[in-house]
């Protein structure tokens, strides 16, 4: 151990039980404060040393790294970060729905044939597009619960019910493509190199960064290209009816 408790980052890897490399990539994720310079050597404390003994810990119980980071987001804040480590970690409460968003979990055979009566096979459509499936000869069973609740705005909008069917099936087929391709990139790079290390710990935390990556990326990059998009189709509409619409739309 170095002198008053001061590590270089090798020495801190050792005392830490864990590597180098582990350490640099806690740095560029922000898990890891910046070591004290002294001239050219970064030097880093107990705080540091205690601070990737936790990372360790957290990870060893399954949590992704952007959970790590909210909880020492949290332990820097002053709250009582071994009270969190001490207990389960709790579901967040599911956000309550919008008013009018409720769905059925079953409807039977003729009502949902009458719902899309003017689409040939009706009930063959709405079982490929994935909103329902049969529970017997004359019920049906919701699915896919989003998918009916976005379904019924849809026609609760006017949307022509065989549109409403036709933009599902295509938005489904895109969703698809593009969760394929990232799990893709991810297999193709992140797990390929995982099976050729040591799969030491630094080599389980890359992963378990690359893993939660690529589970919310492709959502965060699609909606925010989906809201320009959206932006730009509008712009007719909000400049024809700007004088009627409130300031923030």
């Amino acid at each position: 151990m170095a002198v008053d408790s001061e590590f270089t980052i090798d020495e801190l890897a050792r005392e830490a039980g864990t590597t180098v490399r582990t350490l640099r990539v806690y740095n560029e994720r922000g898990l890891l404060p910046p070591p004290e310079l002294k001239g050219r050597t970064g030097f880093y404390g107990e705080q540091h040393l205690n601070r990737v003994r936790i990372i360790s810990r957290l990870l060893e119980r399954g949590i992704k790294l952007s959970g790590v980071r909210d909880l020492l987001d949290a332990w820097d804040r002053g709250d009582d970060l071994a009270e969190v480590l001490g207990m389960s970690v709790q579901a967040a409460p599911a956000p309550p729905k919008p008013a009018g968003s409720d769905v059925e979990t079953t409807i039977a055979a003729t009502d949902l044939a009458e719902r899309y009566r003017e689409i040939p096979n009706g009930l063959a459509r709405v079982v490929a597009v994935g909103l329902y499936e049969p529970a017997d000869a004359t019920t049906y069973r919701v699915k896919d619960p989003k998918l009916v609740d976005i379904a019924a705005q849809l026609l609760g909008a006017g949307v022509a019910p065989a549109r409403v069917l036709d933009e599902l099936d295509r938005l489904r087929d895109d969703c698809d493509h593009i969760a394929r391709q990232f799990v893709d990139m991810f297999e193709r790079t992140a797990v390929r190199e995982f099976r050729r290390s040591e799969r030491e710990s630094h080599d389980v935390a890359e992963l378990v960064g690359h893993l939660s990556m690529t589970r919310t990326m492709p959502g965060r990059v699609a909606a925010e290209l989906i809201g320009q998009y959206v932006a730009r189709y509008l712009e007719h509409v909000t400049r024809e009816l700007g004088d009627v619409l409130p300031d923030e739309t």
